[in-house]
Parts: structure tokens; sequence; C-alpha cells
């Protein structure tokens, strides 16, 4: 069984044109971070060129299908029936993208499967981890 999940999608960068261009983003979930997502924007998407990948809680993602959330770097709320706006704020400014909430509702699906809701918990060895440091102290 894989502990590895990525799923491209079709993000739409909001700009001042207004022609809105796609982006060609992943979804990334690994079951050994069972809290995060993780959504990367190719290098000929950014400002510096460099591929950039935002780290972030999947039950923000979850929870932002329904209600405006997050408060911090990376924001998540519904826009109209079929689209999920995520905003990403740093430093050199803020990038908002829209991406069908289908897309993300399949790729959270896809997550559950591998590591439920709520038991995400379940994914950690916590003696392994307390002996890697003490060994390490």
């Amino acid at each position: 069984m894989s502990i590895v999940i990525e799923q491209p999608v079709e993000a739409r960068l909001v700009a001042a044109a207004p022609r809105m261009p796609s982006i060609p983003a992943t979804l990334h979930y690994d079951r050994r971070d069972p809290f995060a997502v993780r959504m990367t924007f190719p290098a000929p998407a950014t400002l510096e060129g460099v591929e950039v990948c935002w780290t972030f809680a999947r039950d923000l993602l979850a929870a932002g299908l329904h209600d405006a959330e997050g408060h911090g770097d990376v924001r998540v709320r519904p826009y109209g029936y079929d689209r999920t706006v995520l905003e990403f704020h740093a430093p050199e400014g803020t990038a908002i993208v829209h991406v069908h909430s289908e897309e993300i509702r399949r790729f959270l699906r896809a997550t559950s499967e591998l590591v439920p809701t709520g038991l995400e918990h379940l994914q950690f060895d916590l003696d392994h981890d307390l002996a890697e440091l003490m060994r390490d102290a």
C-alpha cells in the first residue's frame, strides 16, 4: 500500500489582468506526516522561477471547503458553488489561486482512505521516536 498520494490539480491564478492563467499545481500527502498536506507550484509559475511548496494542515484544507479558514500564511475559503480559494501569504506578496472544489474533495477522500481523519496520531511510533531523541541527546 502506498504511503504517499500526489494529485495534480488545475489552479487558476488570480491576477490583476482579466485573464486567469492555469497553473499545474500538485497536492501531496504523506502518511509519515499525517496532519499535513503540501501544494507545490512549478518553477515557471512562480516569481522566483523556482518550485515553491506550501505545507499546511489537512484539516485547514477540508474546513476551507465550507467556510473561510486560516489566519496565517495559508487561508482557504469556498468561492461559489464549485471553486475553492487558497491564499498564500509571504513577505514578497500574496498569491491567490482558485481550484475546483471537487478536485480537493477527491484528494481529501484519497488521504482519508490512507489515514482516516481523526486517526492521524496512530501513524506515529512514539516509543521509536523517543528512543531516537534519547540516542541523539
